[in-house]
């Protein structure tokens, strides 16, 4: 079963449910601001993925820009990196989609098709 980790109004979360509505692919969503993954979790996410862990970072959110991550980030340790994005879903990049085997961050057609479409 695939796990869509979202945020409600988030139009790239839409985008990504579209996707796997019209593939159909099953999936549960899990709101990431109101059952933020735990830092265990998003350890594993992120090994899943393969990914740098700054790719996990909602650069482009408020709380990122408010919080002068960009400027924390060269010194803070993968640990503290992961307990920082723990703490907050709206510093996750979103959607993290998963099937405990393999994850992806964010939605591109060409990764879901790559990564998502042999769920088919």
């Amino acid at each position: 079963m695939v796990t869509l980790y979202g945020y409600p109004p988030c139009s790239t979360c839409k985008k990504a449910e579209k996707w796997l509505k019209e593939n159909d692919v099953e999936y549960t969503y899990v709101h990431i601001v109101e059952a933020t993954p735990s830092k265990d979790e998003l350890a594993e996410l992120w090994k899943q993925s393969g990914l740098p862990l700054k790719k996990f970072f909602n650069t482009s959110g408020q709380v990122y820009r408010n919080e002068g991550i960009k400027d924390k980030l060269p010194n803070l340790s993968e640990d503290e990196q992961l307990e920082l994005l723990a703490s907050n879903g709206m510093l996750l990049k979103r959607p993290i989609v998963t099937d405990g085997q393999k994850s992806t961050v964010g939605f591109s057609e060409k990764s879901f098709t790559d990564v998502w479409g042999e769920v088919l």
